[in-house]
């Protein structure tokens, strides 16, 4: 996918957070002005389901980070860097989103994104977690606009599922 990072990415996301106001574009044409391809949303890894929406808010279960195929995995601070880890951050934004789409049937039925959880495996000197997390905050701002600005947390844990960097989860309003 053309969205890895750096500075291409940046002005990408800046350039679609700009945009002029005026008539509604739905969210899959903003995600191809983006460059951004959903992939396949993934499977769950152990015993619950990757979606529940219940009163208007669709609840998506943490997502992790892969990059061609691959899981993003490693420690910020040991083995991996505050680049890497943002990176990641906005890898699993893009797997919330393709977890949205399967939910919803359509992006265009996110009313916004309430509330992201972003959990950064990370050693006790490693204090850029809200860094990280903005991999995935200013994804959901660039493909949802105003919709897409949210409550998060960001936090650091000692080790993640099957070794990931990040993982993120989301509480997203529903259009009725």
């Amino acid at each position: 996918m053309p969205l890895s990072g750096g500075g291409a990415r940046r002005n990408r996301l800046t350039l679609a957070a700009h945009r002029p106001k005026g008539a509604a574009m739905s969210i899959d044409t903003r995600l191809a002005e983006l460059g951004i391809t959903l992939p396949e949303p993934a499977a769950p890894v152990a015993a619950y389901v990757p979606a529940v929406e219940a009163n208007g808010l669709l609840h998506v279960s943490g997502q992790l980070p892969f990059r061609d195929g691959q899981l993003m995995t490693g420690r910020c601070g040991e083995d991996q860097d505050e680049a890497y880890a943002q990176q990641a951050a906005e890898r699993c934004g893009v797997m919330l989103l393709a977890q949205i789409k399967k939910a919803l049937g359509s992006l265009d039925r996110v009313e916004r994104i309430v509330k992201l959880g972003v959990f950064v495996s990370s050693t006790p000197h490693f204090f850029a977690q809200p860094k990280v997390a903005n991999g995935a905050s200013e994804l959901m701002q660039a493909v949802f606009g105003e919709a897409g600005k949210h409550a998060r947390s960001a936090v650091g844990v000692p080790v993640l599922p099957l070794n990931a960097v990040v993982e993120v989860d989301a509480v997203v309003a529903v259009k009725a």
